[in-house]
Parts: structure tokens; C-alpha cells; sequence
């Protein structure tokens, strides 16, 4: 094909990759097989497609590529938890972490080549953006994590969330690509209950997600419920600031009747005093929620430091005396720096 480069074959959709297979002589049929193969089946190479002809398999090689993720390490945690460095096809690496509790594993799916939002207590603002990863390179995440689960924890993945690098409702049309194919029989054929997208608050995205009437989990990386400290802390709050936020919410829960999770990272003598949980209990007023207390973890480029277990016991009953929900998440994978906000692997090839 002379100097003519390769195409992407996952970014053709059924209609497409249909079309383009009867312009090269080809029964239709055919892109429904090559798609099984694709998604379903998860082939590595054309050679693997075994029910097309040995003539069209060579065509489909002078045309197209596989972007396959390749699997560069692993490191175990003393908590049973694995972060995979994972290169994508174009040299740009991701991460990825396996989460086990019982009988149960959760997959920590990124949705970009680190992150532009440059929020200050998070490791994955320092390697910056890259790119948005494709449907098909987030599919493969949690293609991988089901078979890896199988082999380690004797049990296929129980849960998806879309918590690790980037913010997936700025990514969003492939984000929800790649869920339709792990939730249809098409992919994987999994339950849209059992994936939870997080954001730091993109209205846009938000407003978006409640008109689709997506029947996943929605989470939001609140941080805190000051606005001005908000804006310090978390830089999206400028361009989307916490009152259109919270009109968003309550849009999305009258759209969907869906209850948000609410996701707050205390930070020592930042976010956790009792007036940071009075703002945070008002804020909640509006809808249904559910709020996760998260631990803050360090790493080399930390700022900020844990807020201390007295203080922090002393928040959180602020906010069950108000009647709300809340949960402790203690992180896990912190000795192989997989836990919240420590993701920030950037190799070169």
C-alpha cells in the first residue's frame, strides 16, 4: 500500500466496517464477524479471524490495525490489589488497577492519556494531557482486568469504575461507546449497574449523561464545597463553578432518580474543619446522596498531607448528625502508589 498509512479498525463503526467491507468485494456478513472478533473475542492479530478468508485477511492487514494494549508491569500490593503500566499502540502509557474485596474484584479504568485539569492534590496532573484514549482502548482495560481477575482472584470482575487517569466526561462520546460494547451482547454483555463514571464536575458532561438517561452510577470529585477553595484546589471550578454544579445534580437526579455519590478527599487543615462540613452537608441538600470520605495518599508531588483520625472522625459525624450517608473508603494499593490521586506513570518509549 505504498506509504499510505494503516487505519484504526476499531474506530469504524458496524455501518461503516460494513460499508467499507462490501466496497472491497466482501459479503456484508462479514463486518459482523470481524467485529465479534474485534470486541467479543478480543483477538490479538487478523491472522486469528478464523472463519474469513485467508485472501480478505491480508486485505484487512494492508488496510487496518489493531491497537492492541500491552501489559509492561505489574506490581502486587500487600493488600492483594494490582497496578498494571500498560503501553498503548502509539507509545503513551496508562494505568490501570485491580481492586479485590472478598468475592468481589473492581477494575480502576483511565479514560485519557493523563490529565489537563491539573487539580493540586493529584499525582496525575503532573504528567499532564496527552490524549483521550479510545473506546476500544478502554473496552481492552476492562477485557484484560476480567481475564486477569479470573487468573488471580479465581472470579471475573464484579465492577467498573472510571477513576483512574483523565476525566471521562471529557472524553465523553468514547466513554460511552466503550460502555455500550462491555454492557451488549456485542462485548461482554455486563450489567450498566456495576460501572460508576467519576468526574470533577463537568456540568456540560453532567447535563449530557441525565439526557442520555444513562443507567450507570455517577460520582463526583468534590473536594470541597467552598467556592473560592474550590477554585484553588480543583482549577475546574472556574469554568464550572460549584452553583452550575449543583443545578447539574439535581437535573441529572430528575432525569434519572439516580442518587449521586459524593466524593470528598480530606486534607490536613484545608478541607476538614466543621465549617468545611457544614458547606459540604448544604450542598447535599438537593439531591439524594451518598458521601465517600477518601484518605488522602502522598506521593512525590504532594502538597498536602492526611488530615488525622481525630479530625477526621470528628467530620464525619458532623455529617451523619445531618442525616447523610456516609462511608470511610480507605484506600488500598497505597504501597505501589495504585490508591486514589497517585496514578503518574509517564515513560517514554
Amino acid at each position: 500500500m505504498g506509504n499510505i498509512p494503516l487505519l484504526d479498525i476499531s474506530t469504524f463503526n458496524d455501518e461503516q466496517l460494513s460499508v467499507w467491507v462490501v466496497a472491497h468485494f466482501e459479503k456484508a456478513f462479514r463486518a459482523k464477524q470481524i467485529s465479534e472478533w474485534l470486541w467479543k473475542k478480543n483477538v490479538s492479530s487478523f491472522d486469528e479471524m478464523s472463519n474469513l478468508p485467508s485472501g480478505f485477511i491480508q486485505t484487512l492487514k494492508e488496510h487496518f490495525y489493531i491497537p492492541k494494549i500491552k501489559i509492561a508491569e505489574k506490581q502486587v500490593s500487600s493488600d492483594g490489589s494490582i497496578k498494571y503500566a500498560m503501553q498503548l499502540h502509539d507509545k503513551h502509557w496508562i494505568e490501570m488497577v485491580l481492586i479485590p474485596s472478598k468475592k468481589r474484584s473492581t477494575v480502576c479504568v483511565s479514560s485519557q492519556v493523563g490529565c489537563g485539569l491539573n487539580c493540586r492534590f493529584c499525582a496525575t496532573a503532573h504528567v499532564g494531557f496527552s490524549r483521550n484514549l479510545t473506546a476500544y482502548e478502554m473496552y481492552e482495560q476492562v477485557f484484560r482486568a476480567n481475564q486477569e481477575s479470573m487468573v488471580h482472584f479465581g472470579h471475573p470482575i464484579s465492577n467498573i469504575v472510571w477513576m483512574g487517569m483523565g476525566e471521562p466526561l471529557l472524553n465523553y462520546e468514547n466513554v460511552m461507546q466503550a460502555i455500550d460494547y462491555i454492557t451488549t451482547a456485542k462485548g461482554m454483555g455486563m450489567s450498566k449497574d456495576r460501572i460508576t463514571l467519576s468526574s470533577c464536575g463537568i456540568v456540560k458532561g453532567i447535563r449530557q449523561l441525565a439526557d442520555d438517561k444513562s443507567k450507570v452510577h455517577l460520582a463526583i470529585s468534590l473536594h470541597s464545597a467552598h467556592l473560592e477553595q474550590r477554585s484553588d484546589i480543583m482549577p475546574i471550578n472556574k469554568s464550572n463553578p460549584l452553583p452550575a454544579l449543583s443545578n447539574a445534580l439535581v437535573y441529572y437526579y430528575q432525569k434519572t432518580n439516580q442518587r449521586i455519590t459524593i466524593e470528598y478527599l480530606l486534607l490536613n487543615g484545608e478541607n476538614d474543619s466543621l465549617e468545611h462540613a457544614r458547606l459540604l452537608a448544604i450542598f447535599c441538600k438537593r439531591f439524594p446522596v451518598k458521601i465517600n470520605i477518601i484518605e488522602y495518599n502522598p506521593h512525590p508531588y504532594a502538597v498536602f498531607s492526611a488530615t488525622n483520625k481525630q479530625q477526621q472522625a470528628l467530620f464525619i459525624d458532623y455529617l451523619k448528625n445531618k442525616n447523610l450517608v456516609v462511608n470511610l473508603r480507605l484506600s488500598k494499593g497505597k504501597d505501589i502508589a495504585a490508591a486514589c490521586g497517585q496514578l503518574a506513570k509517564k515513560r517514554q518509549a
